[in-house]
C-alpha cells in the first residue's frame, strides 16, 4: 500500500467482500461456478486488492474484466485465476496479448473466430474462447441463428477451444423481457446440446439474475453489484473517508463556494474537507449530499470544487480539525448509502463508485 499524505481515502473491507462472495455462492448452489466480475477497477474498489483477496479465499472460481489492459494488470500482480475478457478484442494485436497473458476472450463474429485461430498457431498453443449471443442487449454478440452457425464452424478451426457461452441480461427487473431473452439463448443452448457442441460453460446472469431466477443459472454466474456489497441483503465493502481540514465561523449571511450558491441563515461552522470531484466526489451532490462527522448528517454546503468539498458542522459541535469525515458508508449508527449519493445524482450505484479517481488511495482493511 502506497503512503499518502492528503487525508482522503476509500477503506476496502476485504472480509465484506469475500462474505458476498461466499453468500452468492450459497445461494446459487455448490455446482455452479461464480465469476467475480472486477473490470473497471472492481468497481472502484481496486481490481488488484479484490482479485487477490477472492482468490486467497477461494470464493471465486473466475475473474471478469473488460479489457486486455485490465487483465495484464491483474497477471501482473500475480492472479492466476481464469480471466475472461467480457469486452471485444480489437485489432488483432490484442488477441495475440490475450493470449499471452493466459486471458480468455469472447468471439461474437466468424472473423474474431480466425483472428483467435491465427493467434494460437502463431503462439503454438489452445486458446479458450467464450461466443457471445446477442439476446436484446444490442452492444456486442451475435444473434442467436449466427452463433450457432458459428458454433458449428469452430470444429474446423485449428487451436479453438469452445469453451464458453454467454449473453447479457439487459433490464432484469422486467420479467417478460428478461424471460424472452432467456428462451432466445435457451433455444441456442438446446440446439448446441442436440448437435453434442454445448460448451461446459453456459452463463447468463448478472447479480440480479443470479439471486432472482434460478432459471437464469447456468453453469456459471457473473455478479458485480451483490460482490461489492450495492445490493440489498449484502455487505457494502466501500468507505469513503476524509478528514476535515479547516473549520471556520461564517456569520449570518456569508456566502460559501463558486457562485455563492450557498449562504448562512444563521451562524455556522463550516469545515473544509481534502476531496472533490476531481476525485469522483460528484459536483451534482452540491447543496445536495450530507457527510457523517461525530456519526452525525451534516449537509455539504456551496459547490463541490476541484479538490475540496465544504460542509456545516454546526450540528456536530464537537467536531475538530482532523476528525474523520465520511462521505460514502457507515460511521458508527448512521451511514451514507451509495443509493442515496447516486439518486442524488440522478445516476446509479456502479457509476457512483466506479467514479472514484486513482488519486483516491484505496486502504484495504480485514483479512
Amino acid at each position: 500500500m502506497r503512503r499518502f499524505f492528503r487525508p482522503t481515502w476509500a477503506e476496502i473491507d476485504l472480509s465484506a467482500l469475500i462474505g458476498n462472495l461466499r453468500l452468492i455462492r450459497r445461494r446459487v448452489g455448490p455446482r455452479i461456478k461464480v465469476m467475480f466480475v472486477v473490470k473497471a477497477n472492481a468497481y472502484g474498489h481496486d481490481a488488484v486488492l479484490c482479485s487477490l483477496a477472492a482468490e486467497r479465499a477461494r470464493a471465486a472460481d473466475w475473474l471478469g474484466v473488460s479489457s486486455v489492459e485490465e487483465g495484464i494488470v491483474l497477471r501482473g500482480a500475480g492472479v492466476r485465476l481464469p480471466i475472461l475478457i467480457l469486452g471485444s478484442l480489437y485489432p488483432f494485436e490484442s488477441v495475440l496479448a490475450a493470449a499471452a497473458h493466459d486471458l480468455t476472450p469472447i468471439v461474437a463474429s466468424l472473423e474474431s473466430a480466425k483472428r483467435v485461430a491465427e493467434a494460437a498457431r502463431r503462439l503454438r498453443r489452445t486458446i479458450n474462447i467464450h461466443v457471445k449471443v446477442d439476446t436484446g442487449m444490442g452492444r456486442i454478440g451475435m444473434r442467436p441463428e449466427a452463433a450457432l452457425a458459428l458454433a458449428r464452424e469452430l470444429p474446423l478451426l485449428r487451436g479453438i477451444r469452445f469453451q464458453g457461452l454467454l449473453t447479457h441480461l439487459a433490464k432484469t427487473e422486467d420479467r417478460t423481457f428478461t424471460l424472452r431473452q432467456l428462451e432466445d439463448f435457451k433455444r441456442v443452448v438446446a440446439a448446441l446440446s442436440r448437435d453434442g457442441l454445448r460448451p461446459p460453460l453456459v452463463h447468463a446472469a448478472n447479480s440480479a439474475a443470479a439471486l432472482g431466477r434460478s432459471d437464469a443459472r447456468f453453469a456459471l454466474v457473473r455478479p458485480g453489484l451483490a460482490a461489492y456489497g450495492l445490493y440489498e441483503g449484502f455487505a457494502p465493502a466501500l468507505t469513503l473517508k476524509s478528514k476535515l481540514v479547516y473549520i471556520k465561523i461564517a456569520p449570518k449571511g456569508a456566502t460559501v463556494s463558486y457562485g455563492a450558491t450557498w449562504r448562512a441563515g444563521r451562524v455556522s461552522r463550516i469545515a473544509t474537507l481534502p476531496i472533490g470531484y476531481g476525485d469522483g466526489y460528484s459536483r451534482a451532490l452540491s447543496n445536495k449530499a450530507s457527510v457523517l462527522v461525530g456519526g452525525k448528517r451534516c449537509p455539504v454546503v456551496g459547490r463541490v470544487t476541484m479538490d475540496q468539498t465544504m460542509i456545516d458542522v454546526t450540528g456536530a459541535p464537537r467536531a475538530r480539525v482532523g476528525d474523520d469525515a465520511v462521505l460514502m458508508g457507515r460511521q458508527d449508527a448512521a451511514v451514507v448509502p451509495v443509493s442515496e449519493l447516486a439518486r442524488l445524482c440522478g445516476t446509479i450505484p456502479y457509476e457512483t463508485v466506479t467514479a472514484l479517481s486513482s488519486r483516491v488511495p484505496r486502504v484495504p482493511v480485514g483479512p
